[in-house]
């Protein structure tokens, strides 16, 4: 590897991750919640809300996140309700949060999937038990469905947080210079293909280790938990 090269491209790359970042993290922070609420409502005795979050599912799961990321770029931009609208302009009239908003959509049907087979999962006698002892409805889900559902989720969701990372690439498809953006201008002005994407690989590879480690410590510490 050209040592030129390297010194040239890092800092470069190094902005566009704190691009990824950010995308990765509105989609873990935003995402998770929204997820879980999702998976909730799948399995709520609402028939309209159920077959609400259904369809919703099965749109995001079932279509390539490329797909989603144009139509929300591009396709949104081209209704006039929204585009004089300042809030819905806002989410999606620039790259960076028009990418936010389709990780956000995308990973919260898949934690969605994720939480409603959790939730499905768990005894029903332990929460016949919570519910005899006097706990309410939201006692219950707080001190006993959720902490039981996270355990059974967070390996599955483990891998969902590393998909989260590298999907945070497809930004660059509307402008959104994050690594991959800068991956490919660098590409452009070097000529050093090889070079440029072992760095950009290396990068991406860096943020999952973290990711994943980070997670897999708090699935230990809740194994702890008793």
């Amino acid at each position: 590897m050209d040592l030129d090269i390297l010194v040239y491209a890092i800092p470069f790359l190094l902005t566009g991750a704190k691009v990824t970042l950010l995308i990765a993290l509105f989609g873990i922070v935003v995402g998770f919640p929204f997820g879980i609420a999702v998976g909730l409502g799948r399995g709520s005795k609402i028939k309209i809300l159920r077959n609400t979050c259904d369809i919703y599912c099965a749109v995001f799961r079932g279509t390539p996140m490329l797909a989603q990321i144009f139509v929300i770029y591009y396709g949104l931009a081209q209704v006039g309700f929204i585009r004089h609208n300042p809030v819905l302009w806002w989410m999606i009239g620039d790259g960076l949060h028009a990418a936010i908003l389709a990780v956000v959509l995308n990973t919260g049907a898949y934690t969605a999937e994720i939480f409603r087979t959790a939730f499905l999962s768990l005894p029903k006698g332990l929460i016949e038990a919570a519910e005899a002892c006097g706990m309410s409805p939201w006692h219950v889900f707080a001190r006993v469905k959720f902490p039981l559902a996270l355990r059974q989720a967070l390996p599955a969701y483990s891998s969902e947080a590393a998909i989260i990372v590298k999907e945070s690439s497809l930004a660059s498809t509307i402008t959104v210079l994050e690594i991959t953006g800068y991956a490919k201008r660098l590409m452009s002005e070097t000529f050093a293909i090889m070079d440029i994407f072992i760095i950009t690989a290396a990068l991406y590879l860096a943020m999952n280790v973290v990711a994943l480690t980070a997670l897999k410590l708090l699935e230990r510490r809740l194994s702890l938990v008793r």
